[in-house]
């Protein structure tokens, strides 16, 4: 019988390493699928304050976008280009609501200088895309970047850019995963698929 807690105690150890373990790229990631519930992580908002992701939900379609930081030229540029189709998305019934590793200080300069209106989250210790299965080792020269924009909270860890859509209930309908930056999902293909989706 004590071998065997032994035993146990071992698999339960290597388990617990390996699910500390981050992919090496973003071609390596293991994201939740469709179907599967997002999880209720805590997060911050951007008046700093701790708040979980089913307040945030709060029983609402939801457009739910990781993005990699406001440092991100490409992120940027999808964060404005959500907010042009935020008003459509709005009279559909989704809200949308953006997470990256950036302090609730780096997002207040992100929603200023890419003039968004939507709920914008700050996950700099990479928890939620972490639970999300979209975290992954960021090369080493992005260090600078993370530590800047986290408030020296995250120097190595980034999520894959993506874009979720939730039920009410946080169930993802719909999921598009970038793991080559450069490209995000079009408004045209969003807002036809959220459309197809309400």
């Amino acid at each position: 019988m004590k071998k065997i807690i032994i035993l146990f105690a071992i698999v339960l150890a290597q388990f617990s390493v390996a699910q500390n373990d981050l992919p090496k790229s973003a071609n390596d990631i293991a994201p939740l699928l469709i179907g599967e519930k997002a999880p209720n992580t805590n997060l911050t908002s951007i008046d700093g304050k701790p708040v979980s992701f089913l307040d945030v939900l709060n029983n609402n379609k939801t457009i739910l976008v990781f993005y990699r930081g406001g440092w991100c030229p490409y992120c940027n540029k999808h964060l404005s280009a959500l907010a042009e189709a935020e008003p459509e998305l709005l009279k559909m019934g989704y809200k949308i609501v953006a997470v990256s590793p950036d302090s609730a200080k780096s997002l207040e300069e992100t929603k200023s200088k890419d003039k968004v209106n939507y709920t914008l989250l700050s996950d700099s210790e990479n928890n939620f895309s972490k639970a999300f299965g979209l975290a992954f080792e960021a090369p080493k020269n992005y260090e600078k970047y993370l530590m800047k924009g986290s408030d020296n909270v995250n120097s190595s860890i980034i999520p894959v850019p993506s874009v979720f859509i939730l039920d009410k209930d946080g169930t993802i309908l719909f999921e598009y995963i970038a793991p080559d930056y450069k490209h995000r999902l079009s408004n045209e293909l969003l807002l036809s698929v959220a459309n197809s989706l309400k």
